[in-house]
């Protein structure tokens, strides 16, 4: 059911992972796809010509969603190219892991401004819009980190937590023109930010999940289409683990 006919979406950092299955997911429920990136020009235009080759709808356009201007610019173009925006997929992210005794303050200061400078940025930049036609869903990536916490993470677990935190409060501004704002949170998911990981913690991740699987991309992506969707109208504020029970560990 192509539920989202006629919608605008953008999903930051969509280049490949979680934010390529998700861009596909949307395309093919009837959304036109804007697939951002920062500097994965090649990923992106691949998976813009899958999407079309399927028959929908996608444009690419670069822009360092930590930047304010540049997330401005990527807000400007889709409108130039669609008129108008209905989903905001905040999803641009970055690790650099460390225990904090031997983290260095540009590791601190690259993974806040990435994951959560970016989540405001694009969230403010689209807000003028979907306010205007009083309608939007604003959906963003958080972890399950940024609930229960890591070591060596204190970085990633901030700024994640910062996401859901923020969730809830632009939830509260921006509910009354019919905005909903909600987060996801991914358990273990294998992507280019986790394949550097040992094996040992792979394995380790499968015995924590209560499922006794890793997550897949496609798992987050129907998530997020389901935020998006008419069925999911009355909900906002709301964060939903999507890690095969893992933070209840």
């Amino acid at each position: 059911m192509n539920s989202l006919d006629g919608q605008v979406a953008i999903v930051t950092g969509a280049s490949r992972g979680i934010g390529a299955a998700v861009a596909r997911l949307l395309a093919a429920r009837g959304a036109k796809v804007v697939i951002n990136h920062r500097a994965s020009a090649d990923a992106s235009v691949a998976l813009a010509a899958e999407i079309k080759a399927a028959g929908g709808e996608a444009l690419v356009v670069q822009a360092d969603v930590s930047v304010v201007e540049e997330a401005a610019a990527l807000v400007k173009a889709t409108l130039s190219a669609y008129g108008r925006i209905d989903i905001l997929v905040n999803n641009a992210g970055t690790t650099r892991d460390n225990l904090i005794m031997m983290m260095k303050e540009a590791d601190w200061d690259a993974v806040i401004t990435t994951n959560l400078k970016s989540v405001y940025n694009c969230s403010k930049a689209v807000l003028r819009p979907m306010l205007k036609q009083r309608s939007g869903r604003i959906i963003n990536i958080t972890s399950v980190v940024g609930l229960s916490g890591a070591a060596g993470q204190t970085n990633y677990a901030a700024s994640k937590a910062g996401i859901i935190g923020f969730t809830k409060s632009l939830a509260k501004e921006v509910g009354s023109r019919q905005v909903t704002v909600n987060a996801i949170a991914p358990g273990f998911i294998p992507t280019a930010l986790t394949e550097v990981l040992p094996e040992e913690a792979r394995q380790q991740a499968i015995a924590m999940t209560p499922l006794g699987r890793l997550g897949t991309g496609e798992d987050i992506a129907e998530a997020v289409a389901f935020f998006a969707s008419p069925g999911a109208s009355f909900i906002t504020g709301q964060v939903l683990s999507v890690d095969g029970g893992l933070v209840m560990q």
